[in-house]
């Protein structure tokens, strides 16, 4: 059995917890807060779940509410409220709606057990049902590959390599993008490069498990298509915050997290070499993690799917030896944040030409940009980190945090802008 809470009262949560545990011991409760992490996103049915349990209410927020507008959702999960008392107006109008409804008093008797046993059967049945049924089949198709246990939302955006896809995990009980390869996957001795990327990225996120690097769920093969299934951002990614405008304070405090996004994979042996806005993505909670270890070397394995001396990556934040196709390390994810930091302060790129080797000629010849004038006090910092010279860079991620929280620091007290 997994349920899913969505409740405020830590006491609550670890009261129902408990009441599980005795009566199944294997059963799983996941716990929602409804004010840090938001609603449901709109697409998400719980089918993972064989019940969504929500509170009466919350600071500012209504289960009845809630739960009205989720069994309005085809396909979702039972709904359960826990009301005050099983027979009271709330719990009446929720049963009245489609609802499952038990008291708050109820939790430590039989009637809770009944409830959530009549719930799994439901959501038993249901599941069965859609898996044998034409309906089901389709919705686990994402552009012509069948992937089981993933049901099919919308494409998310498509590239040379690989198309995104934004799906619903029954297994993870969550939505996740689906990388799914273009190319097929060749039955032979040699991996194809589509799966041979992928199986390296998982392995290396797998091998890091940190909260600044992207969470990867599973991989395979399916209808001879390389796969790889992450964690969703409703949030989105930095480029798209960058867009709708971000303050200077925030611009330090994002660079300082993204520094300290590097300092963990560095210190598990392993280069992004990919450093840029679109592969910063945001949480809800604010916090950052960093996407697509495809081009990644990893340091300790000495594993590297590129070829020596071939140029990959995005000519706007590669460091000069990058560009160069020359030999890279930590100082080179360091320059690409130094690009993205002076791109967030001044709302441009800082070197722009016609075509991708002229902004790499540029990164090596021309000199380090200057900063708007009200930013002249950090033009030291920037130069650190987009020193032409590795040498002259910071020697690694950890004396980057120490600068950038310094220069947080000063601005906040001195400057006051927010």
């Amino acid at each position: 059995m997994r349920l899913l809470l969505i409740e405020e009262d830590t006491d609550r949560c670890e009261f129902i917890r408990q009441r599980l545990a005795s009566w199944r011991p294997e059963a799983e409760l996941v716990v929602r807060s409804p004010l840090l992490e938001g609603p449901l996103a709109p697409e998400f049915l719980a089918q993972g779940f064989d019940a969504v349990l929500l509170a009466r209410d919350w600071a500012g927020g209504s289960g009845l509410i809630w739960a009205k507008e989720l069994v309005g959702r085809a396909g979702f999960a039972p709904v359960v409220l826990i009301s005050e008392r099983r027979d009271d107006s709330t719990a009446r109008e929720a049963i009245a709606n489609g609802v499952y409804a038990v008291g708050r008093d109820e939790i430590d008797q039989d009637k809770f057990i009944q409830v959530l046993t009549a719930t799994q059967q439901k959501q038993s049945f249901a599941r069965a049902a859609w898996r044998a049924g034409g309906a089901g089949r389709d919705a686990q198709c994402f552009g012509g590959v069948f992937i089981r246990g993933y049901r099919y939302i919308r494409r998310l955006a498509g590239g040379t390599v690989s198309d995104l896809y934004l799906a619903e995990s029954e297994s993870a009980g969550t939505l996740v993008v689906l990388k799914v390869a273009r190319d097929r996957h060749e039955e032979h001795n040699d991996l194809d490069d589509s799966f041979r990327r992928f199986l390296q990225e998982y392995e290396i996120v797998q091998r890091i498990r940190n909260p600044s690097v992207v969470r990867l769920y599973d991989l395979g093969v399916s209808d001879e298509h390389a796969w790889l299934v992450m964690e969703y951002f409703r949030a989105g990614d930095l480029r798209k915050r960058m867009r709708a405008g971000i303050s200077p304070r925030k611009g330090l405090r994002m660079a300082i997290l993204m520094a300290r996004a590097l300092e963990a994979i560095h210190a598990a042996g392993v280069l992004h070499r990919d450093l840029k806005p679109g592969n910063v993505m945001l949480r809800q909670d604010g916090s950052v993690a960093l996407i697509d270890f495809g081009m990644s070397k990893d340091v300790a394995l000495a594993s590297d799917v590129t070829d020596h001396g071939m140029i990959f990556g995005t000519p706007h934040y590669m460091s000069p030896e990058q560009g160069h196709g020359e030999p890279v390390d930590v100082r080179s994810d360091l320059y690409s944040l130094g690009i993205i930091l002076f791109e967030m302060l001044a709302r441009d790129k800082p070197y722009k030409a016609d075509n991708p080797m002229a902004i790499i000629y540029k990164h090596r010849k021309e000199p380090v940009p200057r900063l708007p004038a009200r930013f002249e006090w950090l033009q030291s910092l920037l130069e650190r980190f987009l020193a032409k010279r590795p040498e002259d860079r910071f020697a690694n991620a950890t004396e980057a945090v120490a600068a950038l929280e310094g220069a947080a620091d000063h601005y906040t007290s001195e400057e006051g802008i927010a």
